[in-house]
């Protein structure tokens, strides 16, 4: 495409057009659009907070078996005889 193929009134018409009629529909647009990335928002921080807590007891159930792993590889010791 070479710019003398662009039809300069048109795109002028099609510049102003978009001038006039930005101030308009961005504040309905954003009405409409704020709610929904509010409540997507909110979505994500709690899907953040439950996966912390599902991450929080798999750690404690892994620390868990090692310590229970820990405890089974030490050598056993004898009960003290008692007379």
């Amino acid at each position: 495409m070479k710019l003398s193929d662009i039809d300069v009134p048109k795109s002028l018409l099609f510049g102003v057009a978009a001038a006039v009629v930005a101030p308009v529909l961005l504040p309905v647009v954003g009405a409409v659009v704020r709610p929904v990335l509010k409540t997507a928002i909110k979505g994500g921080i709690l899907l953040y907070h439950k996966g912390r807590e599902l991450v929080a007891e798999v750690v404690e159930s892994v620390e868990d078996l090692t310590a229970e792993a820990k405890a089974e590889m030490e050598p056993k010791q004898a009960a003290p005889e008692t007379t």
